[in-house]
């Protein structure tokens, strides 16, 4: 019988419902202050958009008239490499230029290939301001 027991639905026991205390009364001197939330700056997203700086003999000559050369992320346009240069160098940004660098066709004896495509923005930043892009 014990096995049919378990299969057999179980009267719900009403709750009853006790008398509230009497509530004290609370006395509030000084209004409680809830802190605002601040808003964090999220850098992890400025390190996703600029991946390395792009070292070339023509990308150092260019740092005289203020222009730094980075290597992107693919999906990332003019605004967003802005924002993640003066989030991570602290710099004013004046213009940002970008170049689609297309994959090129690479071959190694009878197997063909390509060389990684890749995408690149030319940074230009106000004048007396400076990115350390090799630290010395």
């Amino acid at each position: 019988m014990a096995i049919t027991d378990i299969f057999k639905k179980k009267k719900a026991k009403k709750k009853t419902i006790k008398p509230k205390e009497e509530l004290k009364e609370i006395k509030i001197e000084k209004p409680v202050e809830i802190p605002k939330a601040k808003k964090e700056k999220k850098s992890g997203e400025a390190y996703r958009i600029l991946k390395i700086p792009h070292v070339t003999e023509k990308a150092s000559i260019s740092t005289i008239q203020n222009q730094y050369v980075f290597k992107i992320s693919s999906r990332t346009n003019k605004t967003e490499v802005s924002k993640a240069v003066q989030e991570v160098f602290g710099v004013d940004v004046v213009s940002v230029r970008i170049i689609n660098v297309p994959k090129k066709k690479r071959r190694l004896g009878k197997v063909k290939g390509f060389r990684k495509g890749y995408k690149k923005a030319i940074v230009k930043i106000k004048k007396g301001q400076k990115i350390e892009v090799l630290p010395r």
